[in-house]
This record gives structure tokens, sequence and C-alpha cells, in this order.
């Protein structure tokens, strides 16, 4: 006997100013997930409020015609929400109403990149972990107090809601969520597919850029640049305490005033930063770079560059240079 495998419906929702690549990354990789034997997984539907919308301005606002409409979602076994380029507009009461309505049920909700605004605004989010892309983390944090929100990995599986950070991680979402449902052997074929790793490593923590804030670079800039010109030493707080005349109290008080962090805490990420350029940018080996950076041995670079990065530095180097 012949058993016929029940499409699981996935409901894209596009709203207006929605990120055209977010858009199409469901389709992508929903659309060719298949069994061993070919027979398609999964049917995506792309849906949106009446009227049509509009593409982000990146790509010069092209006029989408949706073939589904909102109650779309009401079918579906999966929604996702992909990101959109107005982050601060409030997203129709239809549309929020039709997302709580859709978790009632227990449809799997998911977002890319800033659609999780989306299910925030929805109350989706409230009490759960979260994440966002990293540029709009503060903003999705300071509107939504409720999130639980973590902007440095690259998806949160939380069960019925997920989301994942910008852009590329929505590829990463979806991939999960392949696996969830029908196995790693299922999911590492789709990525085949569509020439991507089954898994990456790391979170969005080593695309994030840490930049002082504006007082601290004032006031402290002597000093930080100097810790910048030695990092490649075994600095400890007197050693830094010393050179800024100042007792080790006041300067661990100015650096949290003004950094909002330690020194040691400031100088740990100033050498993985180093640490970073220098698997960027050149061949030296991982003995050489810690050197380098300060961090003495290739073990304590490893814990230091994986705990603040989330990928170890021959995973970085090979990200990131092709390696």
């Amino acid at each position: 006997m012949r058993y016929v495998l029940a499409m699981h419906v996935v409901a894209v929702l596009a709203l207006d100013g929605v990120v055209a690549f977010d858009l199409a990354v469901p389709g992508q990789v929903f659309g060719v997930t298949t069994t061993s034997e070919d027979v398609p997984l999964y049917e995506t539907r792309v849906c949106a409020p009446p009227g049509g919308v509009e593409t982000s301005a990146v790509l010069g606002r092209i006029r989408v015609e949706a073939p589904f409409g909102l109650d779309a979602l009401a079918a579906a076994d999966t929604i996702v929400v992909p990101g959109h380029d107005d982050v601060r507009s409030e997203p129709p009461a239809a549309v929020l109403d039709a997302l709580r309505d859709a978790a009632t049920r227990g449809a799997r909700i998911a977002s890319i990149c800033v659609g999780a605004f989306v299910l925030a605004a929805a109350g989706l989010l409230d009490g759960r972990r979260a994440t966002t892309h990293w540029r709009f983390a503060d903003e999705l944090a300071r509107r939504f107090p409720g999130v639980d929100l973590d902007p440095s990995v690259l998806y949160v599986d939380g069960g019925q809601v997920l989301t994942s950070a910008g852009v590329a991680a929505g590829i990463d979402l979806c991939l999960h969520m392949v696996r969830r449902d029908h196995g790693s052997a299922t999911a590492a074929r789709t990525a085949r597919r569509i020439i991507m790793p089954p898994q990456r490593d790391g979170g969005q923590a080593q695309f994030i850029r840490h930049d002082d804030p504006p007082d601290a670079r004032a006031a402290l800039q002597p000093l930080l640049a100097w810790l910048e010109a030695n990092l490649h030493r075994p600095l400890t707080l007197d050693d830094i305490a010393r050179h800024a005349s100042v007792s080790v109290r006041t300067l661990t008080r100015r650096f949290r005033d003004q950094t909002g962090t330690t020194p040691q805490q400031w100088l740990s990420r100033a050498r993985v930063h180093r640490a970073q350029q220098l698997l960027e940018s050149t061949d030296l080996p991982v003995e050489r770079v810690a050197a380098e950076a300060g961090f003495g041995s290739p073990v304590t670079l490893r814990a230091h560059f994986s705990r603040r990065v989330g990928a170890s530095p021959l995973a970085y180097r090979s990200a990131f240079r092709g390696r």
C-alpha cells in the first residue's frame, strides 16, 4: 500500500515594506525540501493584507501581489513573518488578530530579522526568549520590555514561537525547522540543494560591531589608545591604573561610568577584536594570533574567542577568509 504524505503548509506573511530576501527565504528552503524519493514535504503560500504590498526601498519598491490573503494564515501549519523596512510602524490590527488566532490554535510561528517586532506587537514574545537583527535589538528591548532578548544568536527555538537574526539567519532558522520536522538527513539534503552548511557555527556576535560610547572615547581616549597599542602585553589592573595615574578603585569606577564595563572586560573584548582582525587579514598560525592579541596561549584564545564570538578561531577564519 502506498501512503501519501500530508503536505505541511507554510504561510509567508508579506507586510508593506517587506524585505525581498526575507520573503524569498522560506520558499527557497521549504520549496526544495523533499523525501529521499523526491516527494515534496512542504507547500509554501505567500499571503498579504488586501491590496498587496511593496518591497523595501532597497529594491526600489517592487509591487507584490500575493496569491493568498490573511485568511490563509488560518490554514497554515507554520507561519513565517519576514522583516520589513519600518520597525516603528504598527502592524495592521487584522494581521495581529490573525497571528494571535493562529497561536491559539497551535500553529508554529516564526520571524526573520525584524519580523520579530510584529510577533512582539501581537504579544507572542511576552516572557519568551527571542532574537532579532543586532542593529535593532535595543529598539526591540525598549519597546517590548517583556521580551527576553538575546541578540547574540542566529535563531531562538522557543517551541511554538521561533525568531531569527538578520537576513541570512532566516536560512539557518528554516533549515532548523526542517531538521526539527524531518531529521538531520532531510535538512542536510535541503542544505546541499541551496549550497548552505546544514548548521553554521557561531552566532550573531561574530558580526556585531562594538563601539564605545562617545563620552568614553572623549574622556578615556588616551588610556584606551594606550591599551590598544599594548594588547600584546600581560597587563594587570595595577599596570593600567599606574599608567592612568589613578588608583585601581578610581580606574574601575571611571571605566564603569564611561564605558559600562570593567577594564578587564574591555581589554578582553579588545583582544578578541584584535584576534578577529588577524584571523581575517593574515595567515598567522593560531599560536601567533594568540600572542599578538595578548592571550598568551591558543587555549586561552579559544576560550575567550568562543565565549564572545560563538565560534572557534579556526571556524571564524574559515568563514571570513574562505579557507
